[in-house]
């Protein structure tokens, strides 16, 4: 009996010493991670991102999460314009990373979230109470209305607004809509598409094209577009795929071409980036439960785990976050 008692107490304190050793490594890995840790990411992520570096900064109080907000084609090209220091880009369009990025900025590139395009609006904008989705074609191109949209140079929710614009022409059935749209009220576009929330409040202009997910975070009215329209639905693939935009490339004399698709965000770790064991950390956050969790929150649904032709360039704590591609 002594002898049980006394094997039942070893395997007690063994189990205690397991376990503090493993607190302590768990307390020095993070105390390993500090410094500044630079975010690039897309305007329609600043809500949940700031949610994101603060529920960070919690777990690794040494780290200072410093988040810049622009275009995410703009995004790209600080990066490889102005050569500016950044660990982490976000993107509103997984395909900026791909052709901005990818291979000499960036080894790979994960997939985080959805959204769908909607017609965003407030109670003082005009024809308000009558829009919905069987006559906003027509509100939108009346003389007493103006309606903002972001840069298609710059901002990934700019090139879906023209996209969605050729897509609506072809589901209306109304022929010129998108360039009679497009031509009308340049002087209310902007890098960015929260950019155009400021110019709403003060009246003006008053609908924007617009992700759904900003609708929801900034409790403003947004119209439902059609599956057909809004850039949302996989199973409609083909269809988007048959209206693209060109917009600027690489360089002055570069066009890049881009296709339209099922929205799809994208995110990526800066190579040679000045913090990788802070940008691996945030990154694993971002794509965990708890991330996935502030995104729906703030509007935002993930997707499942995909085939990554470059899974094995991830690191291995991202590896669960994608699938590795089959022959």
């Amino acid at each position: 009996m002594k002898n049980i008692i006394f094997l039942f107490a070893l395997l007690t304190l063994s189990a205690m010493s397991c376990t503090h050793q493993s607190m302590q490594t768990e307390s020095t890995n993070k105390n390993e991670i500090s410094g500044d840790l630079i975010i690039f990411h897309a305007g329609s992520l600043s809500v949940p991102f700031k949610e994101m570096a603060d529920s960070f900064k919690v777990l690794y109080p040494k780290v200072n999460v410093i988040l810049e907000a622009a275009g995410s084609v703009k995004c790209a090209r600080k990066i490889t314009d102005l050569h500016l220091d950044c660990d982490i880009m976000a993107s509103a369009d997984y395909a900026v990373i791909d052709k901005f990025l990818m291979p000499q900025y960036a080894d790979w590139n994960l997939p985080f979230a959805v959204n769908e395009m909607s017609i965003v609006y407030n109670s003082n904008s005009r024809h308000a109470n009558e829009i919905d989705s069987t006559n906003w074609y027509k509100i939108l191109l009346k003389k007493d209305v103006a309606y903002g949209r972001s840069d298609p140079n710059s901002d990934p929710c700019g090139y879906r607004t023209v996209l969605t614009s050729k897509l609506a022409e072809k589901y209306y059935k109304l022929p010129n809509f998108s360039s009679k749209l497009l031509a009308k009220d340049t002087k209310h576009i902007r890098p960015k598409e929260v950019d155009l929330l400021a110019l709403l409040e003060v009246k003006s202009i008053d609908y924007i094209f617009l992700y759904k997910s900003v609708a929801l975070q900034h409790n403003l009215k947004y119209l439902v577009l059609p599956d057909k329209i809004n850039l949302k639905n996989n199973d409609l693939a083909e269809l988007y795929a048959q209206f693209s935009v060109e917009i600027n490339g690489k360089t002055p004399s570069e066009k890049e071409l881009m296709i339209g698709e099922p929205m799809l965000y994208g995110i990526t770790a800066i190579k040679n980036s000045p913090n990788p064991k802070a940008k691996t950390a945030f990154i694993d956050f971002v794509l965990s439960e708890k991330g996935k969790a502030i995104m729906k929150k703030n509007g935002q649904e993930t997707p499942e785990p995909m085939p990554n032709k470059n899974y094995n360039l991830l690191p291995n704590e991202l590896q669960k976050y994608a699938l590795k591609l089959t022959n």
